[in-house]
């Protein structure tokens, strides 16, 4: 008995610790402001890649917080990966609240980060929400906004899909300010030269200031791949996933079956089902790795068994690719209309092929290296002019490396821009709920 009761006063001991040395921290951060507004009236999820940026996110609400009358004991930030607190479980989620509340007479602000590492924690959250807390998570895993949490959480909180920066947050990072509208002119130089390190290595916050980009993007890859996959889901073939995921991005600019995902890697030596692919393309999309985009004309089957995938970061699909030049254009142009159209983003295959096609704004978009070829000019062209014969489109475009024109062409009007310009457009680098 006197064992438990000392493990219960040591575990408090070292509770209140850490809750004193992360408050102290995290009102002293220094940020720059990200385009994600949030209401001081609501909870929220913020989910999303390892390092992309949903801790930095708490600590802007935090800032935030403090700025508008908010006292600094008013914040309870935990930190779940923290390796000294790695053994705690539910029953230790409410002796945080006890700890938090013996150190201080206020009622606490939560903010959770990474709690998903704790089984049965959205209990927990549920719990603080009725009970009228304000209260802020963030996950790594997709999971959190499975039909069953969703449930379990009975509309008490936000989601925030959370991205890596978009390239107007990374020039600001760089120190390029462009929300002069003379900015892009003033500092051309700068920014296209800006624009070819994002383009290859994305945009992870923490990457700006890494040397070795390339090994770093391979570390976090390694840590995804073996901690939110391989542990995570227990995969015995693991040489299959690695394959699978390569095959993804080799194939990113084009559809993919199920059956043909599954015929590629078992001709790789290793044999897989087509179940087994299915859910291992749940799972990837789970570790926010890639995400999907089905094609608008299909029919139900289809859509969900011949889509595109791409990366949710340049930087980690260029660790697969010898010549990655047209696939990195394709895979930035998907993670930018992503981000401001989240899941109504969609290609267009029926008798034509168009790159992307969002429905809500009537905007068709081809992805092209470059229009110096006249066959290649000609065939984007008709892909968009036969669009436009089939369905609504509002406005066209062509986005490529380096080119900039307007196009008119049997009475439609094409405009053709530069990837970097296209990315500073107003509204292209605001984050979608």
């Amino acid at each position: 008995m006197s064992s438990i009761l000392d493990k219960t006063v040591m575990d408090k001991e070292l509770i209140k610790t850490l809750i004193a040395e992360y408050q102290r921290e995290v009102v002293n951060i220094n940020l720059i402001e990200r385009p994600y507004p949030m209401e001081d009236v609501l909870n929220y999820v913020f989910v999303g890649l390892r390092r992309a940026g949903k801790s930095y996110l708490m600590y802007q609400q935090i800032r935030h917080l403090l700025q508008t009358g908010r006292s600094k004991d008013e914040i309870l930030y935990f930190n779940f990966e923290d390796d000294r607190i790695s053994s705690l479980d539910i029953s230790d989620l409410n002796l945080i609240k006890v700890c938090y509340e013996e150190m201080y007479d206020c009622k606490p602000i939560f903010f959770l980060d990474e709690i998903q590492v704790v089984e049965r924690w959205e209990k927990f959250a549920r719990r603080l929400a009725d009970q009228g807390y304000r209260v802020y998570i963030t996950g790594s895993n997709a999971k959190m906004l499975s039909s069953e949490i969703a449930t379990t959480l009975g509309g008490r909180y936000m989601i925030r899909n959370i991205y890596p920066f978009s390239f107007d947050e990374y020039l600001l990072s760089c120190g390029i300010d462009i929300r002069n509208k003379n900015a892009i002119y003033q500092f051309q130089t700068e920014i296209t030269k800006a624009f070819e390190t994002y383009f290859r290595f994305g945009g992870l916050p923490e990457l700006l200031h890494v040397t070795d980009k390339r090994a770093w993007l391979s570390n976090l890859y390694q840590k995804v791949f073996f901690g939110d996959l391989i542990a995570r889901h227990q995969i015995r073939n693991d040489f299959a996933l690695r394959v699978l995921i390569r095959k993804l991005a080799e194939s990113v600019k084009q559809p993919s079956s199920f059956t043909r995902l599954a015929n590629v890697v078992s001709a790789s030596g290793k044999k897989i089902s087509t179940d087994t692919v299915i859910d291992y393309l749940g799972y990837l999309k789970e570790s926010w790795l890639i995400f999907p985009v089905e094609n608008f004309c299909a029919k139900l089957a289809e859509k969900e068994s011949n889509k595109k995938y791409y990366f949710t970061d340049n930087g980690l699909i260029h660790l697969f690719l010898l010549d990655p030049s047209t696939s990195l254009l394709e895979n930035i142009v998907a993670v930018q209309l992503r981000r401001l159209y989240g899941e109504y983003v969609y290609f267009y295959h029926h008798n034509i092929e168009v790159d992307f096609y969002v429905p809500d704004v009537q905007l068709a978009v081809q992805v092209c290296y470059s229009l110096q070829d006249m066959e290649t000019r000609a065939r984007e062209i008709k892909a968009l002019s036969k669009i436009a014969q089939q369905t609504e489109v509002r406005e066209m475009m062509i986005i490529t490396k380096n080119e900039d024109e307007n196009i008119v062409d049997d009475g439609l009007n094409i405009k053709v821009i530069s990837v970097w310009k296209w990315l500073l457009q107003p509204g292209v680098g605001v984050g979608h709920p």
